[in-house]
């Protein structure tokens, strides 16, 4: 099963930029099906040993030997609070990498990967206010599909910093008057929220859409109403794996209109950046900025906001 799944990984990321997702499903015990994003995913592997460790946290297992690299392992069933899962029937480890880390999470079976149209990615079930594990849920061989947000579940773990430097702050706070706009698409509560606590350090405002479809949507209904975008955004920020539609195609499209191809587009994703370096000059984005990294967000998009304000 792993030998097979790991043969397709590959060929699954020829996918992004044509409004396709490849998920990785399994099991966390009962009949439930989940999925992550195969962009994710180094390896699948049968349960090695894991050592336990005397502090951790309690969503941690402990730490595996993998190939050579000392991985911290999560008990993913108990990270999202699955009320069937047990610890000692996850006999899989799905090993992954996003944020620039790498670590294992523990599931009970591993099914298959299978290619979702993204439109027929939703938004999970609105919960309130309360943040939810879930980035998404689709439908496959008419039984519903809960994709968790991995993301969310390692920020639980590890916490996530949104502070930027002294100096960046510093930099901002010598800009002339006036609180430039960025527009921040991104389908998880958490990362918005991050992105916001960055931007507000640096003086800036931001308005939030949870999907590229609705971006896109707002963004012509400004060039319909005869706004110049240019002036209404300095930056748009979009992570690129999202329901509906995704970043590579919020780009494309975005280039394609001739009211708002002057756009400085920002790709914000927690994938690894090789892959999306050469997807950033395909479909015509401004910058590649990997999740997360708060210094280099404020950066890239402090000297933008500032090249912008020198022009005006």
């Amino acid at each position: 099963m792993s030998g097979r799944l790991l043969s397709t990984i590959d060929q699954r990321t020829r996918l992004a930029g044509h409004n396709r997702l490849a998920l990785l499903l399994f099991r966390l015990c009962g009949k439930q099906r989940f999925g992550v994003n195969v962009f994710k995913v180094q390896e699948v592997m049968k349960r090695p040993r894991i050592w336990p460790l005397p502090t951790r946290h309690p969503q941690v297992v402990g730490v595996a030997d993998v190939r050579g690299r000392t991985l911290p392992v999560l008990d993913l069933g108990r990270a999202i609070g699955h009320p069937e899962a047990q610890p000692a029937d996850a006999g899989y480890l799905v090993v992954t990498e996003f944020n620039r880390t790498v670590q294992g999470f523990l599931v009970a079976a591993v099914d298959r990967i299978v290619n979702i149209a993204v439109e027929d990615v939703l938004p999970p079930p609105d919960v309130g206010a309360r943040a939810t594990q879930l980035t998404a849920v689709t439908r496959y061989q008419n039984e519903l599909i809960q994709i968790i947000d991995v993301e969310k579940v390692l920020a639980d773990v590890n916490g996530a910093s949104i502070t930027v430097s002294a100096d960046l702050i510093a930099r901002a706070g010598q800009r002339r008057e006036g609180r430039a706009q960025v527009l921040v698409v991104d389908d998880s509560r958490v990362a918005r929220n991050q992105i916001h606590g960055v931007l507000d350090q640096l003086g800036l405002e931001c308005a939030q859409m949870p999907d590229g479809r609705q971006a896109l949507r707002h963004l012509k209904d400004l060039a319909d109403r005869g706004e110049c975008l240019t002036d209404r955004y300095s930056v748009v920020i979009s992570d690129i794996e999202m329901p509906d539609m995704d970043g590579y195609t919020l780009t494309t499209e975005i280039r394609r209109d001739p009211r708002l191809r002057d756009l400085f587009v920002i790709l914000h994703t927690s994938l690894s950046g090789i892959f999306n370096n050469a997807m950033v000059a395909q479909v015509g984005a401004d910058r590649f900025v990997p999740k997360y990294t708060p210094n280099e967000l404020a950066a890239t998009v402090l000297e933008r906001v500032i090249a912008v304000e020198a022009a005006a």
